[in-house]
């Protein structure tokens, strides 16, 4: 798919990520809009670009959302849509454990309500995680969570067809999420880092890039890229 020209949808589109594969695709030539449940957060960062405010577990507000853009070509969504939850599953709050799962349930809404407006020639792309595969001890809702994101996208592919839908599975990402500053924040990437094959925190815009290949290759579809600095090998 050309960029150039197209409409564009970036759910989670005013910081991190969302906000890199926002920007990236305005600079190709997309029309783009940003959505967000704190558009705010933007500040003057996206120029240019049309701002939204929208809830992902919203089912109502998202429809409609998506009737007024039709019909659309791309459909990127970043969007945490919950809390994660971390720590030791037998120390686990359940109830924190459980709302990580809407995520799932966000980008479910979002492809399903988004796809049936979309062009024909339409691309979606969501995002998980390294752990979905390879998960560390204290992972288990970044793990099973990104592992249902990813088996949804295998799920669906086939019945969106010609439309393409695919993931990028991010490893650990220097990004607003992350709220420590200073030396600190410097040492904990490090120490995260230390036995990947790339020894340092990705980019947002690293991880836009992965995101825009998957847009632009029509001959990709249903699977995850990953974009991690080696997380699965290390």
């Amino acid at each position: 798919m050309k960029i150039s020209g197209k409409k564009a949808l970036v759910f989670g589109g005013t910081s991190g990520i969302g906000l890199a594969t926002a920007k990236q695709l305005a600079a190709l030539g997309a029309k783009v809009v940003s959505i967000s449940r704190h558009p705010q957060k933007a500040g003057d960062k996206l120029k240019g670009i049309s701002l939204q405010k929208c809830d992902v577990r919203d089912r109502e507000a998202l429809a409609k959302l998506f009737q007024g853009h039709a019909p659309f070509d791309i459909l990127v969504s970043t969007a945490p849509g919950g809390t994660r939850s971390l720590g030791p599953f037998l120390e686990m709050d359940m109830d924190g454990y459980q709302t990580s799962f809407d995520k799932l349930w966000g980008y479910a809404n979002v492809v399903r309500f988004g796809a049936q407006y979309m062009s024909k020639e339409g691309a979606i792309v969501l995002v998980s995680g390294a752990p979905a595969r390879r998960p560390k001890a204290g992972q288990v809702s970044l793990a099973s969570v990104g592992a249902a994101v990813e088996t949804m996208v295998r799920t669906v592919a086939s019945e969106l067809a010609p439309r393409r839908i695919n993931v990028v599975s991010p490893g650990i990402i220097d990004t607003p999420m992350v709220s420590i500053e200073g030396k600190e924040r410097e040492t904990l990437f490090k120490e995260r880092t230390s036995d990947h094959i790339i020894p340092r925190a990705g980019t947002a815009e690293e991880v836009s890039q992965g995101i825009l290949f998957a847009i632009q290759n029509d001959f990709v579809t249903g699977t995850t890229i990953d974009v991690d600095g080696g997380w699965l090998l290390s």
